[in-house]
């Protein structure tokens, strides 16, 4: 391992872009299968693996949601969300922030408690025995209708204590934040933070909507924001955090190369960045794995590593003394 890979590896960072149902690794979706009795479409691991090549955001979500019919108790949410976090802990990563996606599961008459159950349980191990913490943000799917979201917020009510905030994944191309206006407008009355996808396929506009129409206090991908010079001063002025995702960006065909990959541009642009996985086990390459290719491509240095890992505590929904802290830790590591 190169020295910068060194300082990767002990770089304490947090993850805020990781949707759990991602980290479905094809091991694991043979294991459940077969656990649950589940036929799949492919005959070995190694076919599974080699169906993960994709032209665009939809060709993935297909299989993506296809992936999740292995999915139907509480131990299966609790064993896929516990893979993650070992890794996680594994790449020095000291706080998480995971999406999931309830409606992919209730929509297959999977109960909303089997799996928001499960992903707590696995949270709750790794405080218990790393110290690491770890919020849960409730996504609607954007392809799906409002009032579905509704429902789903009125499930997620009972656990208002334990999810930190809502967002909006899935299609995004046709499906705009203004959509989704009124039910954020409810989740943020019952104390939600808001976050939302916007700008990785849908335009630099529909970043707008999210920041005016859904309030949201951070943006997931929004690479299309270079496109609108006034929207980029916003963002730096308004110090709104982009929780980008390179190789999903490269995979899923946002950017054509990693050289190509708009996060040099972002931070010299004074934008509040962070660098994640998304999807991991469908993208190939988790936390770690994402900052050395960057690095390798753009030309990072270790002041920009380090620039990018205190931007994941800043840009968190932690406390100031706990973000003081992680920040202060990056500094010494640079430092030394």
């Amino acid at each position: 391992m190169t020295a910068t890979g060194e300082f990767i590896r002990a770089l304490p960072k947090a993850e805020l872009h990781l949707h759990i149902e991602g980290t479905l690794e094809p091991e694991m979706m043979f294991a459940l299968a077969e656990r649950n009795g589940i036929a799949l479409p492919y005959p070995t691991v190694e076919a599974a693996r080699a169906a993960y090549d994709f032209s665009n955001l939809q060709d993935f979500l297909d299989l993506y949601y296809q992936g999740t019919a292995v999915l139907l108790h509480k131990v299966d949410f609790f064993d896929l969300t516990m893979a993650y976090l070992e890794r996680a802990h594994d790449q020095n990563i000291r706080h998480v922030e995971i999406f999931f996606d309830p409606q992919a599961h209730t929509g297959r008459g999977v109960p909303f408690a089997t799996v928001i159950e499960g992903i707590l349980e696995a949270l709750d191990a790794a405080v218990g025995r790393w110290g690491m913490t770890a919020h849960l943000i409730l996504c609607f799917l954007r392809h799906l209708d409002q009032d579905r979201a509704f429902e789903t917020l009125e499930q997620a009510l009972p656990y208002r204590d334990r999810i930190i905030a809502v967002g909006l994944d899935s299609s995004e191309k046709g499906h705009p934040p203004s959509k989704f206006e009124a039910v954020f407008a409810r989740a943020r009355e019952e104390g939600f933070e808001t976050v939302a996808h916007a700008g990785e396929e849908g335009p630099a506009a529909y970043v707008s909507e999210a920041l005016d129409l859904l309030h949201v206090s951070r943006i997931d991908h929004g690479n299309r924001s270079l496109d609108d010079p006034a929207l980029v001063r916003r963002l730096a002025d308004e110090a709104i955090p982009l929780t980008v995702c390179p190789l999903s960006n490269l995979r899923l065909g946002v950017v054509p190369s990693l050289e190509d990959h708009p996060l040099k541009r972002m931070l010299e642009a004074g934008l509040f960045v962070t660098v994640n996985s998304d999807d991991p086990a469908y993208f190939g390459g988790y936390l770690n794995d994402n900052l050395a290719a960057v690095e390798t491509a753009l030309d990072l240095d270790i002041d920009d590593l380090a620039a990018l890992a205190r931007n994941s505590f800043r840009a968190a929904f932690l406390t100031d003394p706990q973000i003081a802290a992680y920040c202060a830790e990056i500094d010494t590591l640079a430092a030394s």
